[in-house]
């Protein structure tokens, strides 16, 4: 079997203070790995090491979500001397230097954010009686088990073979271990088998263990408000489970590799699992945000997030790339794009979906729509860290409306798809009428292209259902080849 070296040096850990400084991702401190793992906060700080790689520019503060790979969806227009680097993402001609050196940013960062979590994983067995907490003891695996899982699962959906009808294999490296000994590479089926077998151990532990069987998202978003929440945790730590790997954001995270697979009726059973479900005192776990966060400018949608990060550096990350005046480096939306093509077949006079667009006139009276939906605060807004961090910051990783589309596409039964979508369409202020099976595979796609813009979603959705005629690339058709993000040349791999 091809085998891979993977070197992994000790990760920087992260010192932390304060009942939300988690959130706050700036680096402070080293720890020698010999010593961290002594004390509790040695167990939390190489954990939220995890949450700090995850917000990375290269990864999901920027270019897994917004940017690059928004650019092999064909999305966003611009002035083409300021984005080279887009021109050949969007001709997926990986071979040149901007792509090259994405691939192997992105590729080398997740290997490194399994490897942090890998670190926490093998030292668990010697040192867990650090954590005397059960409850915490198990959340902290539980969590790092499920940040391998999802980072696996994100390498696969990028660099890994077509899911359906793959005449091109590709083997990938599941790294379980931080050693200087070779990784081995696994076929997709083996590979996807791993990832399941660390959601099956995850999810035994989130069971009973994670606040959310006890707590609200909104509730624990909250805890430090005393004054108008009444959470008790035995550490503050266990707060923000939203913006942490959770109970429900295993089984999400399932419910999109079923679906990737082509495994219909396990990602209709996961997902309905999450849609369906209620807390203790029979009220559903998440609602679709409807007008709600709309109405607050908190256009990331967070209270319908199962997963999200939250990212202090977003302002900067994003600086110049959605500005209202007629600087050159924005990305935008071309009128016709927004109206003709993005809101095919809806009224944008109503759709709640077009507040997160800004349609203001530019300088010379154009018409650019451009995303607000990772837009910040004026600096001189008087807003409380905690609020920021939780409505604003926000990086969104999986949200509810994802299960809504992955039930309606996999429903057994065409009145179960309606069941699920006339709701998920009034969420979003759209009358809608029942879909006829004709009609459901091009509403979903449309969907997923209105749902997550500037989410980095759609670029795995063209490639999981094989589309060879994407949106807005007029070219030519898309195939494998384009589909299938060639490894880092550094890899020793003959795939």
């Amino acid at each position: 079997m091809r085998k891979l070296y993977l070197v992994f040096g000790m990760a920087l850990i992260f010192c932390l203070s304060g009942c939300n400084d988690w959130l706050d991702v700036k680096p402070e401190t080293q720890t020698d790995e010999k010593d961290m793992f002594e004390t509790v906060s040695g167990f939390k700080n190489a954990l939220t090491a995890c949450y700090i790689k995850l917000n990375s520019p290269n990864l999901y503060g920027l270019s897994l979500t917004i940017t690059d790979i928004e650019f092999m969806a064909q999305h966003w227009s611009y002035q083409k001397s300021n984005y080279r680097g887009a021109e050949d993402l969007k001709a997926f001609k990986y071979e040149n230097d901007y792509p090259k050196t994405l691939i192997s940013a992105i590729y080398g960062e997740m290997y490194n954010t399994i490897a942090q979590a890998n670190i926490i994983l093998q030292n668990m067995p010697e040192h867990k009686e650090v954590i005397t907490n059960e409850d915490m003891r198990a959340i902290v695996e539980a969590e790092a088990l499920t940040i391998r899982a999802f980072c696996h699962m994100e390498i696969l959906r990028l660099f890994g073979q077509m899911p359906q009808n793959a005449s091109q294999q590709v083997s990938l490296p599941y790294a379980k271990t931080i050693s200087t000994v070779m990784i081995p590479y696994y076929s997709f089926n083996d590979f996807t088998n791993l990832i399941l077998t660390d959601l099956d151990a995850a999810e035994t532990l989130f069971k009973d263990h994670d606040p959310l069987f006890s707590y609200s998202f909104q509730e624990l978003d909250n805890f430090f408000d005393t004054k108008n929440y009444d959470v008790e945790l035995a550490d503050e730590f266990m707060g923000f489970r939203r913006f942490r790997f959770n109970y429900y954001a295993v089984k999400a995270i399932r419910a999109r590799l079923y679906m990737y697979m082509g495994k219909k009726t396990e990602a209709y059973t996961a997902a309905r699992e999450i849609i369906d479900a209620v807390d203790k005192n029979g009220k559903k776990v998440l609602e679709l945000a409807g007008a709600g966060d709309i109405n607050s400018s908190n256009f990331a949608l967070p209270s319908e997030c199962i997963l999200a990060l939250s990212n202090y550096e977003i302002e900067d990350n994003i600086r110049d790339l959605f500005k209202s005046d007629n600087t050159s480096t924005k990305i935008y939306l071309t009128e016709k794009q927004f109206n003709n093509d993005l809101f095919a077949g809806q009224s944008t006079a109503v759709n709640n979906r077009v507040q997160v667009w800004d349609r203001t006139p530019d300088n010379q009276g154009n018409v650019k729509p451009l995303l607000k939906k990772y837009n910040q605060p004026s600096s001189t807004t008087n807003m409380d860290m905690e609020v920021l961090a939780t409505q604003k910051q926000v990086i969104p990783l999986i949200r509810l409306s994802e299960m809504y589309l992955i039930a309606i596409e996999s429903a057994p039964t065409q009145n179960e798809a309606n069941a699920l979508y006339i709701p998920y369409m009034k969420a979003r202020n759209v009358d809608a009428s029942p879909l006829q099976q004709e009609q459901l595979m091009t509403e979903i796609i449309r969907e997923y292209r209105r749902e997550f813009f500037g989410e980095g979603q759609m670029f795995y959705t063209y490639k999981r259902l094989g589309i060879k005629n994407m949106l807005w690339k007029t070219d030519r058709e898309v195939g494998e080849q384009d589909y299938v993000v060639p490894l880092p040349s550094t890899e020793l791999t003959a795939n």
